[in-house]
């Protein structure tokens, strides 16, 4: 039987929206989805894993990726995506028909682009006239985070969000969207894992724009993942593996690093990775990269919430779920976490 995105619904009461993260970071809550369910707070992480695993966090930083453009006197929303082998920028267009290759989009400040093809509905190639450091601080200027469409910023971005929509592990631009489970860690859990005998490597994952993109049809084979670029780094592979032989578990933060960590194993363990993935999680994948998963609370219907019910099976998922909207847990990227255990 085809699965449906219908499977994956559920109702999520508007109120359980976070739209302000947790103050401090880990006093989030964490709800322990293993044999039983059991309600923490992040600063108990520590705790819950075991001496000798390693965390595994996503050190992408994000960009600001929304952008407004003039072809003319039209006015273009634009949100980058990802770079092209060529040099090229992937984004995602309102008004993309509108279009043309060898249009010129005028943005704020310094920047500027050429629309080098309409790649597929609501995406175009962009090259930009700036590159390196120069195109960096003329994105600073120009752009805005593209922040999830259910956090309630009519006016844009406020400018605590600049930092509170960026992870502690945050290293190398690239990101659109912030791989969330990240948001929660503070220098005292991180001092906690220490002391606690848990090991941390951090590999990248480039958040693209498809995050945003619903599921538009019911039947979950006719969806596609946006690509993203990844790299794991062949010492941090060796590392993780060794964490392994060595009895430790590979604890995942995030769908993200999750992603990127089954793309790259197989049944010899975690192999380095630089390139692009599209891998699409669902009910029934073998995973060959992860044994524990932290992750936030996801939206009815997407891909990740099928994913956590790929990794925590979907009745044990359902229930969890069920559980957190009861008992006043906040969902999606500014809300509280779980740590899952595998369904087997």
């Amino acid at each position: 039987m085809s699965l449906k995105a219908s499977d994956f619904n559920f109702h999520l009461p508007p109120e359980r929206i976070a739209h302000e993260p947790a103050r401090p970071r880990d006093f989030a809550r964490l709800l322990h989805v293993g044999p039983n369910l059991s309600d923490h707070t992040v600063r108990d992480l520590p705790g819950l894993l075991r001496a000798g695993d390693v965390l595994v966090a996503n050190d992408t930083r994000v960009i600001p990726a929304q952008l407004t453009a003039l072809r003319g006197a039209a006015r273009i929303g634009i949100t980058l995506d990802r770079p092209l082998a060529d040099g090229t920028w992937l984004a995602l267009a309102r008004n993309a028909r509108r279009l043309r290759d060898g249009d010129t989009l005028d943005f704020p400040g310094a920047l500027q682009a050429q629309v080098r093809g309409v790649v597929q509905e609501g995406a175009v190639r962009l090259a930009f006239n700036l590159e390196g450091e120069a195109f960096s601080q003329a994105l600073a200027q120009a752009g805005a985070l593209a922040l999830p469409p259910y956090i309630d910023r009519p006016q844009g971005p406020t400018p605590d969000d600049s930092t509170d929509y960026q992870t502690l592990f945050a290293q190398h631009d690239g990101a659109v969207a912030a791989p969330t489970a990240g948001l929660h860690f503070t220098p005292d859990v991180l001092a906690g894992l220490d002391d606690a005998g848990i090991r941390r490597e951090t590999i990248t994952l480039h958040v693209g724009a498809g995050t945003f993109l619903p599921m538009r049809g019911d039947l979950v084979s006719e969806h596609r993942i946006h690509a993203e670029r990844g790299e794991i780094a062949p010492d941090v592979a060796a590392r993780l593996n060794t964490t392994r032989a060595n009895g430790g578990r590979i604890v995942a933060v995030g769908t993200t690093t999750l992603r990127l960590l089954e793309a790259a194993a197989d049944d010899h363990g975690i192999n380095p990775f630089q390139g692009e993935t599209d891998i699409f999680i669902l009910p029934g994948h073998r995973f060959r990269g992860v044994e524990v998963l932290m992750t936030n609370f996801h939206l009815p219907r997407s891909t990740l919430f099928m994913l956590v019910c790929a990794f925590a099976g979907q009745e044990r998922m359902r229930a969890a779920y069920a559980h957190a909207i009861a008992t006043g847990y906040r969902f999606y990227s500014y809300g509280d976490s779980s740590l899952l255990e595998p369904s087997c």
